[in-house]
């Protein structure tokens, strides 16, 4: 696509005719109303309604950065990729940052998960890794997704969020306890989107040239170090300065200070899901790294701010079902929903042609589909046919399949998430906050009775208490008497 210069010449309306006078309105005669044929101020006011597209209902808020992927180590025994092919090997990326629960205009330093939204622009077309910046998540199953959702976001009655709601639903779903304690721990505030992790979060399927099949977790450790924000140093910086983690990410590149992050992954064979400790599939869970060791494959740089954040970042969109040959879904039910729930977004929000945007385009590959129309269609594919099979030369089918079947059995229904030999909804939770040290347990028990104390019934206050009390007896007894010497 060839970028206009707009910054020397005369200006144009949209159709390109010279625009003679931008200062004055046409009237009927001095003093007088306007006139319907001022076409130039019909056709400013009308872009101007327009120049906004529906936010996120979720990751709203977020910053985004093109970089670079260098391939570090050898893993082609793991996956076919191409991106992966060979050490040395790069490939340009972009990344958006996000909060969850802000709507566009909302705080970056605030207590919210962060989005990791990852696209390669790989030579077999575009791949999208969208995680978060922990391990894991609130729930395991898609079809509690809204229901989830809603109570992070603004009651329709009140207008606000309400801990009411938050705290209810985190209660009645005891599969939450996991993330909340991460959500509410030190990485709870991010001191910038640099100096965070990111994660997968979910298990993907790798397969080899042979057709062998291993699970996979992905990690992206920051190498600027991490650190975070405390909720009193957040509530003052985020007054102060609402977009600072976007700020601090667009400056720190115009100042050449690039920031990385040493790209890790955890490998499964498939044949170890079965009998595995954890349920591999389930978002709630991680894999403990002394079951499986993160290996070092590679190296993510971002090096080049966008030039329009509305084109580039808004406009941006990523979905997890974007795969490429070697990599592919595995049975986490989240990520199943995810397949469809993030594709739809964008058709909905920016519309059915929004991978032809330039910031969504592939641009190592060419993309061949026999989608026509819509709105923002631009022509591209001439007189083309618009069918497979057809006898005039157009795109075909391969025959080779991106990923490698995964095996089902049983009767369809309503079944709920498998659970393997040591899951349940807390021990991981517990295994958390035994790691912490005294300091770090005490700020989280500090930021949770914080925001449990304004719940205003009794019995969705004890609820979530008991939660983290079957996580770990003595976070349970704390948090109870922390949450009671704030309500009196």
């Amino acid at each position: 696509m060839t970028v206009q210069n707009e910054t020397t010449g005369p200006l144009t309306t949209e159709a390109g005719a010279p625009v003679a006078n931008n200062q004055q309105t046409e009237t009927a005669g001095v003093g007088g109303p306007a006139l319907i044929q001022d076409q130039l101020l019909l056709e400013k006011l009308a872009h101007f309604n327009r120049e906004r597209i529906p936010e996120r209902v979720v990751h709203a808020r977020g910053a985004g950065a093109y970089g670079t992927f260098t391939v570090t180590a050898d893993v082609t025994k793991y996956t076919r990729a191409k991106f992966l092919s060979e050490i040395g090997k790069k490939t340009e990326t972009f990344l958006r940052f996000s909060t969850v629960a802000g709507n566009l205009g909302a705080a970056d330093a605030v207590r919210d998960p962060r989005g990791f939204a990852l696209k390669f622009y790989t030579e077999e077309g575009n791949y999208d890794l969208v995680g978060n910046n922990t391990p894991v998540f609130f729930i395991r199953d898609a079809i509690k997704f809204p229901d989830f959702i809603h109570t992070q976001k603004r009651d329709p009655y009140t207008g606000s969020q309400e801990a009411d709601n938050v705290f209810d639903f985190w209660g009645l779903s005891p599969e939450s306890t996991h993330q909340v304690t991460w959500l509410f721990g030190d990485r709870g505030i991010p001191a910038s989107y640099r100096h965070m992790d990111g994660f997968g979060s979910h298990t993907f399927q790798w397969n080899n040239a042979d057709g062998e099949v291993f699970w996979v977790k992905y990690h992206f450790k920051t190498d600027q170090g991490i650190k975070c924000l405390t909720a009193e140093e957040a509530e003052v910086l985020a007054g102060k300065d609402p977009d600072s983690h976007q700020r601090d990410l667009r400056e720190s590149i115009e100042r050449g200070e690039f920031p990385s992050w040493t790209v890790q992954v955890q490998i499964m064979p498939a044949a170890d899901a079965a009998s595995y400790r954890f349920n591999p599939f389930d978002l709630t869970k991680v894999w403990p790294h002394a079951d499986y060791p993160p290996i070092t494959i590679g190296k993510l740089e971002l090096n080049r701010n966008p030039e329009n954040i509305f084109a580039e970042v808004e406009q941006s969109v990523f979905s997890p079902h974007h795969f490429v040959p070697g990599i592919g879904p595995s049975p986490d039910k989240m990520l199943q929903g995810r397949l469809f729930g993030y594709g739809d977004a964008h058709r909905y929000r920016v519309g059915i042609n929004a991978d032809h945007l330039p910031v969504n385009q592939p641009k190592a590959a060419v993309a061949r589909s026999h989608g026509r129309d819509g709105f923002m269609y631009d022509g591209r594919h001439g007189g083309a046919k618009n069918y497979e099979p057809n006898s005039f030369g157009g795109p075909h089918q391969t025959d080779k399949p991106l990923w490698e079947p995964t095996a089902v059995s049983g009767l369809t229904g309503d079944h709920e998430t498998p659970s393997h030999a040591e899951d349940d909804d807390f021990v991981q939770a517990g295994n958390l906050y035994r790691l912490m040290p005294e300091d770090a347990k005490q700020r989280l028990i500090d930021n949770l009775a914080g925001a449990l104390a304004g719940v205003s019934r009794e019995d969705i206050v004890q609820r979530a208490v008991e939660n983290f009390r079957q996580a770990d007896a003595d976070y349970g007894k704390r948090l109870e008497a922390a949450v009671q010497a704030l309500r009196g």
